[in-house]
């Protein structure tokens, strides 16, 4: 396989790696919980409402300021890399700095936009 092959199936295999990996591993982690759990049951030793509780609730926590600042600085830096990527590759050839800075400025507005939404999010970061 030559590097004009073997470049794209890479790309395309880390794309599908970043998308699939988090839902395997929250499902083995959720197995490994749930087996904890039986086997618990099996012993007869009661179970505290406090993990019955964790189990049922849903783990999604509301947004906050400080939950929307990070997404957005998050977002901004992906732009700022591939704007980064594009005067990098823009040297070499200088018909693609035009497309890749416009691919740079959605997640870079993106990330603003949310930066921005964390001045008017009412919510307060819960207190522990």
């Amino acid at each position: 396989m030559g590097p004009d092959i073997v470049v794209p199936v890479v790309g395309c295999m880390m794309i599908v790696a970043i998308v699939v990996l988090p839902f395997y591993f929250k499902s083995k982690e959720r197995r490994e919980m749930q087996a904890t759990i039986r086997t618990a049951i099996e012993k007869g030793q009661p179970l505290p409402p406090e993990v019955i509780e964790t189990l049922t609730k849903s783990v999604k926590l509301p947004p906050s300021r400080l939950r929307d600042i990070r997404t957005g600085v998050m977002w901004l830096a992906v732009g700022l890399g591939l704007a980064a990527f594009g005067v990098v590759i823009g040297r070499e050839e200088g018909e693609a700095l035009t497309p890749l800075l416009a691919v740079a400025c959605m997640p870079a507005f993106i990330g603003v936009a949310y930066i921005i939404l964390s001045f008017f999010n009412p919510n307060k970061e819960p207190r522990v």
